[in-house]
């Protein structure tokens, strides 16, 4: 089996006057969160195996405040998770099959439709994934990803 983590960043600063949404940073709130994140996956032993991240001011340091608990794991900035539909960041989960644990560090609606998309087969039948929340998916090692084939082995929000 292999595991697809996806952590939504933790709550951000609403963007200043002229700012760029990719610039909004964490708010103190959404720091505290992702550091109680890191923990979560730290007392469970979720250590990923690489993690690709939102080019996202506030999804990069969602991201380093988790490492800062859990240690060094490899880590990518990828461009297309900004913004992705769930097909896209099946397609782009699918890309690292080698990991053994994945975990995607990005934004809704796209990580809870592929939370949905992944486990029940249909991206309508989302629930919400909350500013810092977790979802662990489990999924066979070999064969593709695709819509309905993963099991929802936990779910955590602060």
């Amino acid at each position: 089996m292999r595991e697809l983590i996806l952590l939504r960043h933790a709550h951000a600063d609403a963007a200043s006057y002229g700012q760029a949404d990719l610039d909004r940073a964490l708010s103190a709130q959404g720091l505290a969160e992702a550091e109680a994140a890191g923990r979560w996956l730290a007392e469970r032993r979720l250590v990923p195996d690489c993690v690709l991240c939102s080019p996202a001011r506030r999804t990069r340091e969602t991201l380093e405040a988790v490492l800062h608990v859990i240690g060094y794991v490899d880590q990518r900035i990828e461009p297309s998770i900004y913004e992705a539909t769930p097909g896209a960041l099946i397609d782009l989960a699918g890309q690292h099959g080698e990991a053994g644990r994945l975990m995607i560090v990005g934004h809704n609606p796209g990580l809870e439709r592929l939370v949905a998309l992944l486990h029940s087969g249909q991206s309508s039948e989302y629930r919400g994934m909350p500013p810092g929340g977790v979802a662990v998916l489990e999924m066979p090692a070999d064969g593709p990803l695709e819509p309905g084939v993963a099991k929802l082995t936990a779910f955590w929000w602060p």
